[in-house]
């Protein structure tokens, strides 16, 4: 096949007359009709005189043409990109300026605010609204439906997906056709996808979770998904009987059993509840199957890699373990100073291998040296552990990075922004367990001796400036930070101090 990625997924449906997407306004989409668009969307944006290998960087609000523009993306031979819509415009200077996109699709309401950053980096912009309309709509709608795909190898860039690093900045992990189709094909085997199946997509198109899992695997399977705009507790307990699956993070799984209208009769028609990109409690696991009969599957996964581990479908899924190496993919425990492997039930950093893992890091060749290995194992950065029965247990990161909701949130791009609002001597930004996010982030800080900070002014500076998602649900004041003897703030004092915080 000429084009890996867009043949298998998308191709093999092209006169398929199937259901693909149910909108909530009453609306089907068969594949035959979401591909006849995706030709025209692939004409459109050569067009603007793209080319094979170009990143396309988009930012909007969840839509079935955001998919379009995946799968046109995939047909061209073009770099998806998506990119958070909390993202402030200071923020997106960064990712558009770091991964030499070519074009911005955003919403209509925030072209203006990004007209000075794309004259500046020489960008082209078009726009789609969550409404179905748009510029970049407009213009593929006198576009010819056929296309003629372009020839890519298996190997070549298919996505870039920015992640947290360690300096504050996000890194542009480089996914492959083959990352993205192999994590597809594996997935829907282990978790027993069929064209039959009508997955319940409440999950966003801008990470990896609703992207390259969910729509992937029921792209691969002929499946069809109920699209809704975000999760809504109405629109989930109305859509749940006419579902067989649901892919979530624990938000959903919490805000569900709070809701007196769950239970088994509201479930009967599903199969599988799928949990993962942040902790799900070992309470909530107990008390949804208590509940609904369901033993929620729990899995392992990260943008570098998508999924690594599962629960299996057919046997134990335990909870407080991410379950066993799919098939594909070697995982090990390893000393993080010697390297070398750890046995059963020793604790250390969780390395993985296998065609999932990312190509490496955009621009950042030290980087990627350092964290994946010329014998082609990951060096993920989480701790874990491998019990007696092949379960891997995660205990905790060697980064201090934050997963809330399934959104990763790193401390010191926080940290910097505190420590220069008035009156604030120093600040440390940790996680600590929250049951609605897995994990949530709180920021302690240390008033300066002149004047103490007003934390209502600082609330209202980080709303300007920060995507949402990453605000500290709550801003502390403490006299100290405690430090070790090299003066490293031990944020595991801290953690332990706070834990609790929004303990229910």
């Amino acid at each position: 096949m000429n084009n890996p990625l867009y043949d298998n997924l998308f191709g093999v449906h092209a006169e398929n007359d199937d259901p693909f997407l149910y909108l909530l306004n009453g609306k089907t989409i068969t594949y035959k009709q979401f591909l006849a668009t995706s030709r025209k969307m692939a004409n459109t944006l050569l067009e603007m005189g793209l080319e094979p290998g170009d990143c396309v960087a988009i930012q909007v609000e969840k839509s079935p043409e955001m998919l379009n523009i995946y799968a046109a993306c995939a047909q061209a031979g073009l770099v998806f990109l998506p990119l958070n819509p909390s993202y402030t415009v200071a923020e997106l200077e960064y990712f558009i300026e770091n991964s030499e996109a070519r074009l911005i699709i955003c919403d209509e309401k925030n072209r203006e605010d990004l007209n000075t950053i794309t004259k500046k980096l020489g960008v082209l912009v078009e726009t789609l609204n969550s409404n179905s309309t748009g510029s970049i709509i407009d213009k593929a709608a006198s576009s010819p439906e056929d296309f003629q795909t372009v020839a890519r190898s298996k190997d070549d860039l298919a996505a870039l997906l920015y992640t947290s690093g360690t300096t504050g900045k996000s890194k542009g992990a480089m996914l492959t056709q083959t990352n993205l189709l192999s994590n597809g094909n594996t997935l829907m085997e282990e978790w027993q996808f069929s064209k039959k199946d009508v997955l319940l997509h409440a999950l966003p198109l801008f990470h990896t979770h609703g992207l390259f899992v969910a729509t992937n695997v029921m792209l691969s399977a002929g499946g069809s998904m109920i699209l809704l705009p975000k999760f809504n507790l109405d629109d989930i307990i109305k859509n749940l009987p006419k579902s067989s699956a649901m892919m979530g993070v624990p938000t959903f799984y919490t805000r569900l059993l709070a809701d007196n209208r769950l239970n088994k009769k509201l479930v009967n028609h599903m199969r599988l509840f799928v949990s993962g990109s942040a902790p799900l409690l070992s309470e909530t696991h107990l008390q949804f199957e208590k509940i609904t009969g369901h033993r929620i599957l729990e899995r392992y996964g990260m943008t570098e890699t998508n999924m690594n581990t599962s629960n299996p479908y057919t046997g134990e899924r335990r909870a407080g373990t991410v379950g066993r190496a799919l098939m594909g993919v070697e995982l090990k425990i390893t000393d993080p100073e010697t390297e070398k492997e750890l046995s059963i039930n020793e604790i250390g950093q969780i390395e993985v291998r296998g065609p999932n893992v990312f190509k490496g890091y955009w621009k950042l060749p030290d980087k990627t040296k350092k964290e994946l290995r010329e014998n082609g194992f990951f060096i993920t950065g989480d701790l874990g552990k491998i019990d007696e029965d092949g379960y891997v247990h995660i205990v905790g990161r060697e980064k201090d990075l934050i997963i809330s909701g399934g959104f990763n949130i790193y401390p010191k791009e926080l940290e910097i922004f505190l420590d220069d609002r008035p009156g604030v001597l120093e600040s440390a930004v940790i996680g600590v367990p929250c049951p609605d996010f897995g994990e949530t982030p709180v920021a302690i800080l240390v008033p300066s001796d002149v004047t103490p900070p007003d934390i209502a002014q600082i609330e209202k500076d980080i709303k300007k400036s920060i995507a949402r998602y990453k605000h500290p649900r709550k801003i502390v004041l403490a006299n100290e930070l405690p430090r070790n003897t090299m003066g490293k703030v031990q944020k595991n004092i801290l953690r332990n101090q706070y834990q609790t915080l929004f303990a229910s």
